[in-house]
């Protein structure tokens, strides 16, 4: 192995290129995979987030993983080169935010917070393009599944962590929390919403389930 593969210059170039090619955010595992034994990734990462600061293209850190996007200041010159993406409607917004900051939450402690009856189509919407999945079953009766969001929220949201999301004061300014909720209602820590110990898995919910997910009872 020719000892340029050590050179933190020769390394950051790689690191470079792999970000440049790839077709998604790379994690530190995947870059460390691709790069020779012994290439220090972390150093290389940290240089070219160093080298890009403040240029048209930067290096953005999402769910733990690392990709090279178009500075935000910048985003306008290619409004006319991107379609237009899909748009949520205000009960599908509203449906994610309280799925972000409760998580593992069922159906019916979203329709609680909203306080009006949800639609199966918003939480298939929102399943189809990938902002939410399946957590588990809750071991209460009838085993209501739970959702929570995924990787791809972060991306599409430009959040590194579930700890990035914004506040109550936040929420409220940008019209996810004008939705009539309760008197005392306040934000949780989403950063805490690690899969709890008392979830049941899916098909370990099965065998005790109802023949009708209690999700889905009594819906419109």
């Amino acid at each position: 192995m020719s000892a340029s593969f050590h050179d933190p210059a020769e390394v950051e170039r790689m690191v470079e290129a792999l970000l440049f090619a790839a077709a998604g955010p790379l994690s530190l595992e995947d870059l460390q995979r691709r790069l020779p034994e012994g290439a220090d990734a972390v150093a290389a990462l940290q240089a070219v987030r160093d080298r890009y600061a403040g240029r048209g293209v930067e290096l953005e850190t999402v769910a733990d993983r690392f990709r090279l996007r178009t500075a935000p200041d910048l985003a306008w010159l290619m409004t006319e080169e991107r379609e237009e993406p899909r748009r949520l409607s205000k009960a599908a917004l509203e449906t994610l935010a309280i799925i972000a900051y409760h998580q593992p939450v069922t159906r019916a402690d979203i329709e609680q917070v909203r306080g009006v009856s949800l639609n199966k189509g918003t939480l298939d919407l929102l399943l189809e393009m990938g902002f939410v999945r399946l957590r588990g079953r809750r071991r209460s009766p009838g085993r209501p599944v739970t959702y929570g969001t995924t990787d791809l929220f972060l991306e599409q949201f430009s959040l590194a962590t579930l700890a990035d999301l914004p506040g109550a004061a936040e929420m409220k300014a940008a019209g996810l929390l004008d939705m009539g909720v309760p008197a005392g209602f306040e934000v949780p820590d989403p950063s805490r919403a690690e899969d709890p110990v008392d979830l049941l898995s899916l098909d370990e919910g099965d065998d005790d389930a109802p023949e009708f997910a209690q999700d889905f009872v009594g819906e419109e």
